[in-house]
């Protein structure tokens, strides 16, 4: 799974927490109110090209902007990270008991709730 810097990721939390389809304007006036420096336009359009390349977002191109969306949750993305790691150990059993020994008795519930 292609990996996202920060500015890729800046860009992709912006697309998960509107939930609806940004314009590179749309998301480039939200990173200007997190930022002490904003973005160039053309920045952000890079960016979203280049996450559309490595298959993060989905742009729809039926109108001027052209608006993006991401095309999985970050649900769905941080679960596939999970399980890249856990693939790439040599002893998974090892890292699955030190990731569960870590995790908040809320979290070991619903873990639980969720195996059953």
């Amino acid at each position: 799974m292609p990996t996202l810097g920060e500015l890729e990721r800046a860009v992709m939390d912006t697309l998960w927490d509107s939930g609806i389809a940004l314009s590179a304007y749309d998301i480039q006036a939200q990173l200007a109110s997190d930022a002490s420096k904003p973005l160039a336009a053309t920045t952000v359009l890079t960016v979203l090209s280049r996450l559309e390349k490595k298959g993060f977002v989905r742009r729809e191109r039926d109108e001027r902007p052209h608006r993006y969306t991401a095309v999985a949750s970050r649900a769905d993305h941080m679960a596939e990270l999970m399980h890249e790691v856990l693939g790439g150990a040599e002893d998974r059993t090892a890292v699955l008991a030190r990731f569960v020994g870590q995790v908040t008795p809320a979290e070991a519930e619903a873990l639980r709730k969720l195996l059953s």
